[in-house]
């Protein structure tokens, strides 16, 4: 079950990298990529929105994947005795 999570992980923080690295730094999001014609179908601005909701989808599906991983590694190291319980009660035998 990790592993899926892991992998979900991997994907989406390598995504949601490359959507940080394709939007401009000032706000204008590959404003010079459609050519700035006003009878574009895409323009810059709806490709901008577009790239900053992706981005916040991305950003929210990492948060969520993150925190459930978190999740079940705490139950998982609940589930497992720990080390130095199992030395002591080895030794008190």
């Amino acid at each position: 079950m990790q592993s899926v999570f892991l992998v979900i992980l991997i994907i989406d923080a390598l995504f949601l990298t490359g959507l940080v690295l394709i939007q401009r730094s000032e706000g204008g999001a590959l404003g010079g990529l459609t050519g700035g014609s006003g009878n574009s179908f895409m323009t810059g601005r709806a490709v901008g929105n577009i790239l900053t909701k992706a981005t916040a989808i991305c950003a929210v599906i990492l948060f969520i994947v993150t925190l459930i991983l978190g999740i079940l590694a705490r139950h998982q190291d609940a589930a497992m005795p720990n080390l130095t319980e199992t030395t002591e009660t080895t030794e008190q035998q």
